[in-house]
């Protein structure tokens, strides 16, 4: 069993994002499409969506956002649904989300940084979200630079009781993975205005919803961002797929 049978699943998959650390390679191609062993990222983060039940997925665009489209257009597995977004302005991740309140209804959805590599199980993350069903399940991972990265501080019973995005003096190491699964009761913790503004999860919302945050580990998250970390994934992913050939 993937996703719970009496609830539909949605995604956002949040794919905007210019690249500028991986330039040259992302001045024609947006990150998203860069190749990891052979398939490019987005399309791994299709395939696992659709296999953890989720049947509609938002994709926001930006830079080189009719690449995005055309890959879209030939290569949405059967079964999903893709909504695409442009936003001719960056809007900020939660910006994002706050700009499509109205596809997301009443479903609880996975909201999806499509610039990460990782090999998380999304059923079984629906899974363990769906005993407690908190307004957010914060998927997390062990940081090498928690300085860099969104910190939880996480109690004996999963509870995510506080979080600092890019701290200066970093308690834990237990970093953001940019995987989570909201249930649209996340709206109430939204402002109500933001003038106009980007959004972002991290210094924006997440904060918010400390004590109403349950964590779920995942064991490898690669960032793409750079070059180094760009070769890693592919090492990564040779590894995986030669794991479950």
């Amino acid at each position: 069993m993937t996703a719970s049978a009496s609830r539909a699943l949605k995604a956002v998959l949040l794919v905007a994002g210019l690249g500028t650390r991986l330039r040259p390679l992302t001045d024609k191609t947006p990150k998203c499409l860069l190749p990891i062993n052979g398939k490019p990222l987005l399309g791994i983060w299709l395939d696992k969506l659709l296999q953890a039940g989720v049947t509609e997925v938002l994709v926001n665009t930006h830079w080189l956002a009719e690449q995005v489209n055309a890959y879209i257009e030939k290569n949405t597995p059967e079964g999903l649904q893709i909504t695409l977004f442009h936003e001719p302005e960056l809007l900020g991740s939660a910006g994002t989300i706050a700009a499509n309140r109205a596809f997301f209804g009443e479903d609880p959805f996975f909201i999806i940084y499509g610039d990460n590599l990782s090999d998380v199980d999304l059923g079984d993350f629906s899974k363990a979200h769906q005993i407690f069903r908190p307004v957010m399940t914060l998927g997390t991972f062990e940081a090498e630079f928690p300085q860099n990265c969104g910190i939880a501080e996480i109690d004996s019973k999963g509870i995510v009781k506080r979080f600092i995005e890019k701290p200066k003096d970093p308690r834990s190491n237990c970093a953001a993975a940019g995987i989570y699964l909201a249930e649209p009761s996340i709206f109430d913790y939204f402002p109500a205005d933001h003038s106009g503004e980007q959004l972002d999860l991290g210094f924006d919302i997440i904060p918010r919803l400390v004590g109403n945050m349950r964590h779920y580990p995942i064991n490898l998250l690669i960032d793409i961002g750079t070059p180094a970390n760009y070769q890693k994934a592919q090492h990564q992913m040779l590894a995986l797929d030669r794991a479950t050939a």
